[in-house]
């Protein structure tokens, strides 16, 4: 019985080893409502200027979420000041209406790539900033908020 528990935990360690991901955070969604001002930011500290990283965000789902894509405005402030903000498009649904993702049951879960092969080049802080920017028929003001949007985050991956 020990020794398939040390094997089991062995087996643990090197599945959590073999990570690529520098950086990860979620942040929930208010009653799986997204206001269309509700802006995620999150904070990563930079070391390393050499390296490429891909950037991802991610948003999880519940089955309220009611379009086939997702529209958002992403912004990254460099440690020096300098800003660059991207409007993005991801398809969330195949062409039959079933909502892309991993996860089961109700819950999905999208990886969405932002910045392929980025080299972080400055040391210091950098600020992401994440908000949606759909809309739903007669909605052009984005005064209703996105249903079924559970969590926001942002991961960091080292490229190998």
């Amino acid at each position: 019985m020990p020794s398939k528990c040390i094997c089991i935990l062995g087996f643990l360690c090197l599945i959590a080893c073999d990570t690529k991901e520098t950086f990860t955070q979620f942040k929930p969604v208010a009653n799986h409502e997204w206001v269309a001002a509700d802006q995620f930011n999150f904070s990563v500290d930079n070391t390393d200027t050499i390296s490429e990283r891909n950037v991802f965000i991610h948003i999880r789902t519940n089955q309220q979420y009611a379009f086939n894509a997702l529209f958002l405005i992403a912004g990254l402030r460099y440690p020096d000041g300098k800003q660059v903000v991207d409007t993005l498009q991801y398809t969330m649904t195949d062409a039959a209406g079933n909502i892309l993702g991993t996860g089961f049951g109700g819950l999905k879960e999208h990886k969405l790539f932002y910045k392929e092969k980025e080299v972080f080049k400055q040391q210091g802080t950098y600020r992401f900033q994440v908000q949606h920017a759909t809309r739903g028929v007669g909605d052009i003001k984005g005064e209703k908020p996105l249903q079924g949007i559970v969590d926001v985050g942002l991961s960091i991956e080292s490229i190998d």
